[in-house]
């Protein structure tokens, strides 16, 4: 499997990773392409001593992954591969990395974790044993995965493992939510439930319905999540920002509006944010 472009979105201080951390992002085969939006791997080789934390604002997705755990546990095992779905993470999530390290992931799509599980909502917040939330045998997947020769075999061997694990009596359902949360993702004319609902054709308790069931959040929450990860991306470019300018063209009623979600997602104002990206 051949990496694929770069996508930093939600990686809050890329610069600092990319100093640190080596990350490659796969695409998803024909099998899974449509609930899972990508393969991500990273790796790690740091001197004694040095530590490196990752903060991530996410994106409205679970993450399904083989490899070394946080470093900040109570009981991280360094030795250990661990296999866990984390899912839907609707506040900062941070992972600390030391020694040398490795893990590969899929990344689902909004809702694709509902073509897995029937409980998605039961995931959001938590990281489980990936067994316990699709399936499988963890001890078998992690031993075969850490003993593949590379990066790109460990990506193959989880892609057959989820591939085995998709629930075709789920499928419609969750590819009929990906494929909202898509829209919702590209067309920022959309600003509330309502507006989405008459776009889709459906009923706003509806699609509160289909996203709980096959995303574990609501369509409200993964459309403020999209555009607090475009203000992000615009703190990150390093030209001068109109923060009025930014929230009106993100559907907000005013920057205050902005400034206070963003704050209460990140722990920054847009500002202070966009001014650590180039220190």
């Amino acid at each position: 499997m051949e990496p694929v472009d770069k996508d930093s979105r939600g990686i809050l201080d890329p610069w600092l990773l990319q100093r640190r951390v080596r990350l490659t992002r796969y695409p998803a085969g024909p099998e899974l392409a449509d609930v899972i939006d990508r393969f991500w791997a990273v790796r790690w080789d740091l001197p004694a001593g040095m530590h490196h934390r990752q903060q991530v604002l996410t994106h409205p997705c679970a993450n399904l992954s083989v490899g070394h755990g946080d470093a900040s546990a109570a009981d991280f095992d360094p030795d250990l591969i661990e296999a866990r779905c984390s899912g839907v993470a609707t506040s900062l999530t941070a992972r600390t990395m030391a020694g040398q390290g490795w893990t590969v992931a899929a990344m689902t799509r909004p809702g694709g974790l509902g073509a897995f599980t029937d409980a998605p909502a039961d995931l959001t917040d938590r990281v489980v044993a990936l067994q316990a939330a699709i399936g499988g045998d963890d001890t078998d997947l992690a031993q075969r995965i850490g003993a593949a020769p590379t990066e790109a075999a460990r990506i193959d061997l989880l892609a057959a493992a989820l591939t085995t694990a998709l629930r075709p009596d789920r499928l419609d359902g969750a590819r009929h939510v990906t494929a909202t949360a898509r829209l919702m993702e590209t067309d920022r004319s959309l600003r509330t439930l309502t507006e989405l609902a008459e776009r889709t054709g459906s009923s706003p308790r509806r699609l509160q319905r289909q996203f709980r069931e096959y995303a574990g959040v609501s369509p409200t929450w993964v459309l403020r999540r999209y555009r607090l990860l475009e203000a992000a991306e615009s703190a990150r470019d390093g030209e001068p920002v109109v923060w009025a300018d930014v929230a009106a063209d993100l559907g907000y009623a005013d920057q205050a509006h902005l400034i206070r979600d963003f704050h209460a997602a990140t722990g920054r104002t847009p500002g202070a944010y966009a001014a650590d990206q180039h220190p």
